[in-house]
């Protein structure tokens, strides 16, 4: 083979494993708790069809054009909310928005529309809940859908983007809550060079 040969095809797929390999999923939960995330609420729906849930794993995708990438649970009540309406917004969460994220946990039982209570919300262009007073929302309407293993990966075209003012955001991190705020011993923790 000569040094100008050309590579294989990147995008053909690659084989699977001809068996499984045996992971420690524990293992691999754990190591996941380690990376500190932003704190948001994926919302859907109108009215008492509404329904979301608490996620850190939003990411954008692209921005040319504006796209990010959400993964929901198959068995997620906001998965078919998401797919029906062909919409969701991410709603970034401000340090003082703790009882927001919980309530899209499901804590206490809270299903559905229920999950909106305590707080003030509003539409921008897909109709999807915009929560008022969030570091920032991101309006989407759903370009595809792929599903992949327990999850299904949801690509969103963004119609509309909410900022506001607020300086300090919710994080989560090894199971809890925390603020991180521009504060220089804020950053110093975050960037671990300070200890509680």
């Amino acid at each position: 083979m000569n040094a100008f040969s050309p590579l294989p095809n990147a995008f053909a797929p690659l084989p699977l494993a001809a068996r499984p390999l045996e992971t420690d999923v524990a293992g691999f939960r754990d190591a996941m708790r380690q990376l500190a995330g932003g704190v948001t609420v994926i919302t859907a729906g109108i009215g008492e069809d509404r329904t979301g849930l608490t996620a850190t794993s939003p990411t954008s995708l692209s921005m040319d054009p504006p796209t990010i990438l959400v993964c929901i649970n198959r068995t997620s009540s906001a998965f078919p909310v998401i797919a029906s309406y062909r919409h969701f917004a991410v709603n970034l969460l401000a340090a003082d928005q703790q009882a927001v994220a919980e309530n899209f946990t499901g804590k206490g039982g809270l299903r559905g529309a229920e999950r909106y209570r305590g707080a003030e919300w509003t539409t921008l262009q897909s109709a999807a809940p915009i929560l008022e007073g969030a570091l920032a929302a991101v309006d989407c309407e759903v370009e595809e859908l792929i599903e992949r293993h327990s999850h299904v990966i949801v690509l969103g075209r963004v119609v509309a983007v909410r900022n506001s003012a607020k300086a300090a955001a919710l994080v989560y991190w090894r199971g809890g809550y925390d603020a991180l705020d521009a504060a220089p011993a804020s950053i110093s923790l975050a960037a671990g060079l300070a200890a509680y």
